[in-house]
This record gives structure tokens, C-alpha cells and sequence, in this order.
């Protein structure tokens, strides 16, 4: 991986397009340290370090690299855009129009690129306002006595130019994020979700190192850093994992010229879903809490969900954690790979899996084998996902805050795998001799 980079260094227009891409990096961390108008700055960090935060709440902020809680010009990050992405990819399945759409080509997808902009501005509006409304009535720093304190002026003009900042951040972070695709050195919204990951994980670190008991928190220290290893090296594995159908082309003669007769595969990945199960799982799972928190009942039904659905380390939300993973597995899997589309289209074309008939046959050949391999995926995301609450279970210190916990080393090596793979893809072309030297 560093022999890449150094590589790409030394080819002048990749050089160009990397540092454009640590330019737009460096101008993103800075907006996430910017505060938004109207709030106490000082109030706010007093309030961090007693923040106890998971959940959605954990998740976005760690997608916004830490700025939620801080309630800077960025604090929403690119949550809004992942969602808007997530649902417009579910509606394609169920709405006529946008499936036409996808199977345009680029001219489609340009459009579902537009759509997934205005959505993710509309996104932006609606969680600016929680944010704002949560942060003015105290409930986002629940165990923080300055925390109705953060937004002093509690009129409508500060809460509407509160929402509209954040809102234009949100629309800042989605454009800089274009610029880093078109100008830049990978995936530009995955880029930025991997820095934002990628920025909580020093203070992440060093909180369980002053937080550890045993040879001044070293011990533990060192077997967080020993357990994160230990996961790189079985997301690599498992990502890379896949299971290659084998596709047989017939020769076709037209005119005098033959056609096809060439042997390729179908790669179906081990973990198909990626981290989208993950988040459908921890998105769910925060609704019982956040209901409690906003109705304030202290009914029987409110205090078993406070007991049961709060604290991640409750035997009731691990076991319910893990069975939704599974299931959001298997959901996202059967939306977004359609064997019958697949048969189809290799059918079209003259292609076939040995031993296997055309048509039928072989979208229920190609619906068994995905059924096999999502259950070992969907096991190990839901393992991986669990990993921050039995990690440092011996410790004491299992919380949301661990940082190799599912989501974040998945979105971490997902992204740095691609990332590697196209800067060595775009090296082999410059360095390509071919046959005639």
C-alpha cells in the first residue's frame, strides 16, 4: 500500500490529484471546528466531557468525525447524504420510474444522482432542526448541568439561522465530496466518511488508555490495539472473500466472423450488504430510546426499554442487535442483486453456468448459492458489529466508543481497499509498455 502511494507520488498528475484531494480534506476538518452561530463554544466542551453518547446519536457522530456533539457548521457531516443514498437505492427497487432510470446508463443515473442531492438538502433541514431543538431544550447533554445553557438565545431568527448554517454545511460537505470524484483519487463521499472515522479514532484511543486501570491504562491499551489488528486482518480477509461462478459464452458466427466462445465469472461476495445492515440495525434499535427520551413517561414500559434498550451491554439490545443485523442482511441482498435480471441478461447474450440450463434454472442455481454465502456474511457482520461491547467486557469499559468497533473498521478498510486498488489501477496505465516497446 505504501509502495503505491509512494509511487503516485512521483507520476506528476497523480501527485496533482492527491494533493487536491488532502486540500479538500484539510478545508473539511477545518469546517467540522467551526462553531455555528449561536452557541456557546466554551459551554459545548464543557458538556463533551461528560457526554455518554451511542446509538444514532454515536453513529452520526462519528460520521461527522466528531462535529455533531460540538455543533459546528458540519455537524450533520455526510449523514444526510448516506441516508438520502440509502433510500433512494430502496425506492428503485419499488418505484417503476426510478428502476427505468437506473437501467438508462449515465444519463439515468445523473438524474438519481440530482434526486439524491434534493433529498439530502431536505434530510439536511429536518435533522438540523432535531440537532437545534434537542441542543436549546438541554436533552443533548442529558447529565450536563450547563446543557440548556449551550444556545443562549433561544429565538426563532437564531434557531432558523442555526438550521440554515448547518443545513449549507451539509450541502458544502456533499459538494467538496464531487470535487474529490471528479478532480481527486477515489470515491469522494467515501473519502470523507473514512477521514471522519478516521479522526475520532487518537482521542477514541487515548480516553481508554487514561480510562484503564491496569499498569496506568497501558495493558489495556495495548489489547484494544491488538484486538483492532486482529480485525483489520479478518475484515480483509472477508472482504476479499467471494465466490466466482463460472459463465460460459457460445461461439456465434456472424457473417464470417465468430463471436464469443470466451469463459468469465460472477463474483458474489462473502459480506454482499457491506455496512448497510449495520446501520438499518442501529438506526432501528435507537427508536424505543428516543421515544422514551422525547414522550419523558415513567410508565413500566418506558422504564423497561430505559433498562433494556439504553445501555448497549443489555443482553435484550445485543441479541436484538444481532438478530436485526442478520435479517437487514438478508434484505438488502435479495434488493439489490435480482438472479432472475442477472439469467436474463446471460441468456441474452449467449452466456451459461456449466451444468446448468439457461433461464430459470440458473436464477434459482444463482438465488441457492446467495442464500449459502449471506448467512457466513450476516454472521460476521453481526459478530463484528458486537465486537466494541465484548471487547473490553473484561475491562469494564465496553461502550460506543470503542474505536475498532463494526461499522467504523469496516467503512475504514472498505474504503482503503478501494482507494489502493484505484491508485494501482490508474499506475498500470500510465506504466503500461504493452507489446511494441
Amino acid at each position: 500500500m505504501f509502495t503505491a502511494f509512494a509511487r503516485a507520488f512521483k507520476t506528476p498528475d497523480l501527485r496533482k490529484k492527491l494533493l487536491f484531494t488532502l486540500g479538500i480534506i484539510v478545508i473539511y476538518r477545518l469546517g467540522a471546528h467551526v462553531p455555528a452561530p449561536g452557541v456557546d463554544y466554551t459551554k459545548v466542551q464543557q458538556c463533551i466531557d461528560q457526554a455518554d453518547s451511542g446509538g444514532l446519536l454515536g453513529l452520526m457522530q462519528m460520521f461527522s468525525g466528531g462535529a455533531l456533539l460540538q455543533i459546528t457548521i458540519f455537524a450533520l457531516g455526510i449523514m444526510p447524504y448516506i441516508t438520502a443514498s440509502i433510500i433512494l437505492q430502496l425506492l428503485t427497487v419499488v418505484i417503476p420510474r426510478l428502476e427505468a432510470l437506473k437501467k438508462e446508463g449515465q444519463s439515468g443515473t445523473a438524474k438519481i444522482t440530482q434526486y439524491t442531492r434534493y433529498l439530502t438538502v431536505a434530510l439536511a433541514v429536518l435533522q438540523g432542526t432535531g440537532l437545534v431543538a434537542t441542543a436549546r431544550s438541554g436533552a443533548l447533554f442529558q447529565n450536563c448541568s450547563v446543557g440548556d445553557q449551550i444556545v443562549s438565545d433561544k429565538s426563532v431568527f437564531t434557531t432558523v439561522i442555526m438550521v440554515l448554517t448547518m443545513t449549507a454545511g451539509t450541502a458544502a460537505v456533499m459538494w467538496l465530496g464531487e470535487l474529490i470524484t471528479d478532480r481527486g483519487i477515489g470515491n469522494g463521499m467515501s473519502i470523507l466518511m473514512f477521514i471522519s472515522i478516521a479522526a475520532t479514532f487518537p482521542g477514541a484511543l487515548w480516553a481508554i488508555k487514561e480510562s484503564g486501570k491496569l499498569a496506568d491504562g497501558w495493558i489495556e491499551f495495548g489489547t484494544v490495539i491488538l484486538i483492532g489488528f486482529v480485525m483489520v486482518g479478518l475484515v480483509v480477509f472477508v472482504e476479499q472473500a467471494q465466490r466466482r461462478i463460472p459463465v460460459q459464452y457460445a461461439k456465434r458466427m456472424i457473417g464470417r466472423r465468430s463471436y464469443g466462445g470466451t469463459s468469465t465469472y460472477i463474483p458474489l461476495k462473502v459480506n454482499q450488504a457491506g455496512v448497510i445492515p449495520v446501520i438499518f440495525a442501529s438506526s432501528l434499535l435507537y427508536i424505543p430510546a428516543l421515544i422514551v427520551q422525547f414522550s419523558g413517561s415513567q410508565a413500566g414500559w418506558a422504564t423497561w426499554i430505559t433498562d433494556n434498550f439504553v445501555e448497549q451491554n443489555a443482553p435484550y439490545y445485543m441479541v436484538a442487535y444481532f438478530l436485526l443485523i442478520v435479517f437487514f442482511a438478508f434484505f438488502y441482498v435479495a434488493i439489490s442483486f435480482n438472479p432472475d435480471e442477472v439469467a436474463d441478461n446471460m441468456k441474452k447474450y449467449g452466456g451459461f453456468i456449466p451444468g446448468i440450463r439457461a433461464g430459470r434454472p440458473t436464477a434459482e442455481y444463482l438465488s441457492y448459492v446467495l442464500n449459502r454465502i449471506t448467512w457466513p456474511g450476516s454472521l460476521y457482520l453481526a459478530l463484528i458489529a458486537l465486537v466494541p461491547t465484548m471487547a473490553l467486557a473484561g475491562f469494564g469499559g465496553a461502550n460506543a466508543n470503542f474505536p475498532f468497533g463494526g461499522t467504523s473498521i469496516l467503512i475504514i478498510v472498505g474504503v482503503g481497499l478501494e482507494t489502493v486498488k484505484q491508485i494501482e489501477s490508474q499506475l498500470q496505465q500510465r506504466n503500461y509498455e504493452g507489446f511494441l516497446r
